[in-house]
């Protein structure tokens, strides 16, 4: 009888591994060498797993927002005030925005747009980012929008600016703690509200 094909949870197992390694060192300067040490298996693993270096950096592109989310939902599903989902999780992302450094995930495929899948990975984690964004800021503004100020979409983009922003201000040791969570929660606010 063949064994089992583990293949995609052991991928589940190391890609933590793989994205906080990127997560570190970037895309050009973290090797396939780097990543099996730090996984503690032989390269020939990872290869089973991923065809290439480029197949396990889009995966751990995808893996930001796939954490992103699964810790939205559960702030969501603890919440017991009456606040607004968009309200609660801006204000979970002013005191915890970047503490687990993945965006750095992004910042470092930034510099890699003129690989077509490293782009499209991109462009396919910003578009989920801003459709489960964008359905959040919609619910709170209501139907029609209040105010008939700055539209979702406008307010989703700036709202994810916000957040590039303080990281940015995080890695050039711009903004404190304090200071990334006032400008997230205020400018926030603001841009929530239209």
């Amino acid at each position: 009888m063949p064994r089992p094909d583990r293949r995609n949870e052991r991928r589940a197992e190391l890609l933590p591994i793989v994205a906080a390694a990127f997560a570190e060192l970037g895309y050009r300067r973290t090797s396939t060498a780097e990543l099996a040490a730090r996984c503690d298996v032989r390269e020939n693993i990872l290869y089973r797993l991923w065809p290439d270096k480029q197949a396990m950096f889009v995966a751990s592109i995808e893996h930001v927002f796939e954490c992103s989310l699964q810790t939205w939902e559960t702030q969501l599903g603890k919440a017991t005030d009456k606040r607004s989902a968009a309200r609660r999780l801006l204000r979970y992302e002013a005191e915890h925005l970047g503490e687990h450094g993945l965006y750095r995930i992004l910042f470092a495929g930034l510099g890699e747009t003129d690989d077509q899948q490293i782009m499209s990975a991109l462009a396919e984690t910003y578009g989920r980012f801003v459709a489960f964004i964008r359905g959040h800021v919609a619910a709170h503004r209501g139907k029609p929008p209040r105010g008939g100020g700055v539209s979702v979409d406008r307010a989703v983009w700036a709202i994810l600016g916000l957040g590039t922003i303080a990281n940015i201000g995080r890695e050039l040791d711009l903004l404190d703690d304090n200071q990334r969570g006032k400008l997230l929660s205020e400018m926030g606010d603001l841009i929530l509200d239209g």
